[in-house]
């Protein structure tokens, strides 16, 4: 279940979508699967395993630490809209 909720600008957004969007597809480069995850504005992780199922995995993981991080930053500052 996704919470919407209001940000600084008026519009209401869904944190999942939000958190999805931050991280890059999994992609083969050579013998690693790799995808990239925007943490913040200037920091952006790259991420590489053996094995597309890790890959997919971890992906997920921490598309649900990000949506959590946003989850709590939102609360902070505007709350949560109903």
């Amino acid at each position: 279940m996704s919470k919407i909720v209001e940000i600084q600008t008026g519009v209401r957004v869904s944190l999942e979508r939000v958190a999805e969007g931050s991280a890059s597809p999994v992609t083969k480069q050579g013998a690693f699967y790799v995808f990239s995850v925007r943490v913040d504005t200037n920091d952006v992780r790259e991420y590489s395993f053996t094995q597309r199922q890790r890959a997919v995995a971890m992906r997920k993981v921490l598309i649900g630490h990000i949506q959590h991080k946003l989850s709590k930053s939102s609360r902070k500052r505007v709350g949560v809209a109903s």
